[in-house]
């Protein structure tokens, strides 16, 4: 499902080049997690942005569902985003103007789906947000705003979702149900699932671990049998 060849990524600082990944690879089969952990600076989100296709590796490929992300144009790259991966955010990135209902939508319209607002209240249903479909961004709390958020990643049925730091701003209480809702639906909807996180206990609950320091790979794990907890 997601392959990652020996990537690079270095930068040009004044005469000097800073490599902030080096030699990453491996393999993700479809329906498997992974969490990718290491110290702030490691190049964790460097290499989410490349497996994303929204920056461009030095060198090395990856692979999406055996197609190789570097080999297309700016345009098609943008293309596979929309048709084959989701996103969640540390900071939620829902748009104020819009309802709860309406930031769900949005990756479904974007698609043509005539089910759009259908399929969104579904969701939004799902994740425990019935109530609340008209309400804006600015009038939900923060575990709302992050649920809001999921169903949003999750309502296109993605083959690739990607979470950076998905609770890292919301309590340990709040962040644990988000953490049991997001990987119920990874499980309901087979979902390849990769978050960058701090957190153990949280990686202990995926599939598989790796572990980047300075920019390498210094551990990788496979979870025999991960942790399960209760989900919502």
């Amino acid at each position: 499902m997601l392959i990652a060849k020996n990537l690079n990524k270095t930068v040009a600082i004044g005469e000097d080049q800073l490599c902030i990944l080096h030699d990453v690879s491996f393999e993700l089969k479809k329906g498997r997690s992974l969490a990718i952990l290491g110290e702030s600076g490691s190049g964790k989100t460097t290499l989410l942005g490349l497996l994303a296709g929204l920056d461009l590796p030095s060198s090395g490929e990856v692979l999406l569902d055996d197609v190789a992300l570097f080999e297309l144009n700016e345009e098609d790259r943008a293309k596979s985003r929309k048709d084959n991966l989701g996103f969640i955010f540390q900071s939620f990135q829902l748009i104020n103007g819009l309802s709860a209902l309406e930031n769900v939508m949005m990756p479904l319209e974007l698609r043509g789906d005539r089910k759009a607002r259908q399929k969104a209240k579904e969701m939004l249903q799902k994740v425990g947000l019935g109530e609340r479909l008209t309400h804006h961004a600015n009038q939900l709390s923060g575990g709302e705003q992050q649920r809001v958020a999921v169903a949003r990643a999750f309502v296109t049925e993605p083959n690739l979702l990607l979470a950076d730091e998905p609770t890292g701003n919301l309590d340990t209480a709040t962040g644990k149900k988000i953490i049991d809702l997001m990987f119920q639906l990874n499980a309901e909807l087979n979902t390849t699932l990769v978050l960058v996180t701090h957190d153990n206990h949280l990686a202990a609950r995926c599939d598989e671990s790796m572990t980047l320091s300075g920019g390498k790979i210094i551990q990788q794990k496979q979870h025999q049998q991960p942790i399960k907890e209760s989900s919502l």
